[in-house]
């Protein structure tokens, strides 16, 4: 993990990760998010992003596996997981970065990194989002099957 890559920085839920352009589509604005029946706490809703209805998933509670707080994120950003789009509600989109992706720290466990990057912060973790993407369509096939 040597060769430099992109990786978008956001805020979510105060922390700052790094989520791999290669998933990237965009940064948006949110429009109303409705409600919807879903395993997934942080689920926000569905939602129509940029002329397309998709779920909505505040990533901060995502990432403490917690349900969504009141209060909405300022950005949307919009990634494809397999074919499959969503919108991550983040605090704020900073900036896209480019720079070697480091091994995780062996005193880290944090269950969505594959890596780190640093920034002038410290280092920031980067979002595994093949892993984000599968925990999400694994919920919703056990709530589709009753499971």
């Amino acid at each position: 993990m040597t060769a430099a890559s992109g990786f978008l920085l956001v805020r979510a839920a105060g922390r700052l990760v790094g989520l791999p352009v290669e998933h990237l589509v965009a940064v948006a604005e949110v429009g109303e998010a409705h409600p919807v029946p879903s395993p997934e706490p942080a689920m926000r809703g569905i939602a129509a992003v940029r002329g397309e209805t998709m779920p909505v998933i505040h990533l901060g509670a995502f990432l403490a596996g917690d349900a969504c707080p009141e209060e909405r994120g300022q950005a949307g950003v919009i990634i494809s997981v397999d074919g499959v789009r969503i919108c991550l509600e983040v605090d704020d989109a900073d900036v896209v970065v480019r720079a070697p992706a480091m091994p995780l720290p062996a005193t880290t466990a944090q269950a969505w990194s594959r890596a780190v990057v640093r920034s002038p912060e410290g280092l920031v973790p980067l979002l595994d989002l093949t892993v984000l993407g599968a925990r999400l369509a694994g919920k919703e096939a056990q709530h589709e099957h009753g499971g």
